[in-house]
């Protein structure tokens, strides 16, 4: 029975004394059942903490030896891994220890070689001296000439490159640029046709009979010496029958005094004041006739609004020659010619007509005046008031270079008039060094076998050797010799240089 349910019941009795005892009593049963409780209780906690101690102590010793386990097994692990390591390294060891064994012999033996490729390397250059050595005395040169002759192989090989690069690119132009030119001057050509004419530095008068040379001679050679003081002329009386010669530089001069033998032979009163009058009159119908040859000019080529003086310089050149050719016809031949070939390329035509009429006015006075007659006619045109583009056109008619296109065609003009066939006309001993100098400046060109010059010295023909010249050289060769003709020679119009190249096989069947 419960204590408290006992305590109650005695409370209940109402006994007091016995109550109090009984309680105590029941009271210290109670706290002895307590203590033993809480005795109890502790036992159990200390049991289980016991327990708990235990189980914690195994769970330690437990992770401990786990924790040993696995670091032993760690341990073991890089102790097998270090085992194997050191296992490489020993043979990596032994390894490089063999290689470099083998590199100490390859050494060695690579020393060994070293020295014979230096005794090989030795004796070749040896041996190579004296190869050279006898090339030299071999082939009389040495390096340096050699070497010399090397460049100058590659400088003619780089010549012939360009020699046929420069062929192959005339060759691709030359057909359009001739057709065109031929086409140009053909018709500019067959449009003009003008006389031939061949004069010389002398003037013949014939007489009636060989009794009018005394006459002429005068007593003590009076009367010629007077025609000659008044017309500062030579008079040359020698055993042709019925002929006297009148000599002088100045076709004016000639043409007065042959004017005047003339007139005194038909008056036959020959003395010196007769001299003096018919040389007066000449010198008036001279002038007259310089005149109207220079206002003939204008009119033949339709040039307008020069100055009468420049008309009458231009009318003197109908006396003056040059290589045989009269220089007023050719004047007015270069005019007709540059008008039409500025008409078929479309340059002015009256300046080119005006500079090709006056390009040669100069010629009238270079008796008088030192000079070239290109700056000469040049300025007497410019004094005269020719404008600027004709003045060009007069003073560059012999240069290389041309500030327009008038000057070019009348330069072409001129060229064309001097070249034409018959135009001009030399003494036979000119005639034959010209063509002999021709000649000689073709043939001193290595490889050439023989030259002919033709056509009047208009052209000269190079025949070449094939064996040491092909078709590129024989172009480059053309060119090398107008370069030389131009520079050494002097020549009229101009010069056609024909390189023959040619190889014959000839057999002869018997």
């Amino acid at each position: 029975m419960d204590i408290t349910i006992i305590l109650a019941v005695l409370a209940t009795a109402g006994t007091t004394g016995i109550g109090v005892t009984l309680w105590l009593f029941l009271q210290s049963k109670k706290d002895g059942k307590r203590v033993e409780n809480a005795k109890e209780q502790a036992n159990n906690v200390l049991s289980q903490a016991e327990e708990e101690k235990r189980k914690v102590l195994l769970a330690a010793q437990e992770e401990v030896l786990n924790l040993r386990t696995a670091g032993e097994q760690e341990i073991k692990e890089q102790r097998q891994e270090l085992t194997r390591l050191e296992r490489r390294f020993q043979q990596r060891e032994e390894h490089l220890e063999t290689k470099t064994e083998a590199l100490e012999k390859q050494q060695g033996d690579l020393t060994k070689q070293q020295g014979k490729v230096e005794e090989t390397l030795q004796e070749a250059e040896e041996l190579k001296v004296k190869r050279l050595h006898t090339l030299e005395e071999t082939a009389a040169l040495t390096v340096t000439d050699a070497r010399a002759m090397v460049v100058q192989q590659g400088e003619e090989e780089a010549k012939h490159d360009l020699a046929r690069r420069y062929y192959e690119l005339e060759r691709e132009h030359k057909a359009t640029a001739d057709e065109n030119a031929r086409r140009i001057l053909t018709l500019a050509i067959n449009r003009l046709a003008t006389d031939v004419v061949s004069e010389t530095t002398t003037s013949v008068v014939s007489l009636p009979n060989d009794d009018m040379k005394g006459r002429l001679i005068g007593r003590e050679g009076r009367n010629i010496r007077a025609l000659e003081a008044m017309t500062g002329v030579d008079i040359v009386v020698d055993d042709t029958p019925e002929v006297v010669t009148i000599s002088c530089f100045d076709p004016v001069r000639r043409e007065i005094a042959r004017l005047a033998l003339e007139k005194l032979i038909a008056d036959g009163r020959i003395q010196p004041a007769r001299i003096e009058e018919m040389v007066n009159r000449a010198q008036t119908d001279i002038e007259q006739t310089i005149r109207k040859a220079g206002e003939q000019a204008t009119f033949d080529t339709s040039v307008t609004g020069i100055n009468s003086d420049l008309i009458y310089y231009l009318g003197r050149l109908k006396y003056r020659y040059s290589y045989g050719e009269n220089v007023l016809k050719h004047s007015i031949e270069v005019g007709l010619l540059s008008g039409m070939l500025a008409a078929e390329v479309g340059a002015n035509i009256k300046i080119a007509t005006l500079g090709g009429l006056l390009h040669d006015v100069g010629k009238a006075l270079t008796h008088e005046i030192p000079g070239p007659h290109a700056e000469i006619g040049a300025d007497l045109a410019q004094k005269n008031g020719i404008n600027h583009d004709a003045y060009l056109c007069i003073l560059e008619h012999h240069d290389d270079d041309h500030s327009s296109m008038e000057s070019f065609i009348v330069a072409a003009a001129d060229a064309i008039s001097a070249a034409r066939p018959g135009a001009r006309k030399e003494s036979l001993g000119q005639y034959v060094k010209r063509l002999q100098d021709l000649e000689e400046a073709a043939i001193s060109f290595g490889g050439v076998e023989k030259a002919f010059a033709i056509q009047a010295g208009r052209e000269v023909r190079v025949m070449v050797k094939p064996e040491d010249m092909d078709d590129v050289s024989s172009a480059a060769l053309a060119r090398d010799i107008v370069k030389k003709v131009e520079q050494d020679l002097v020549f009229p119009g101009q010069i056609k240089v024909t390189v023959i190249r040619e190889t014959r096989a000839v057999e002869i069947a018997r």
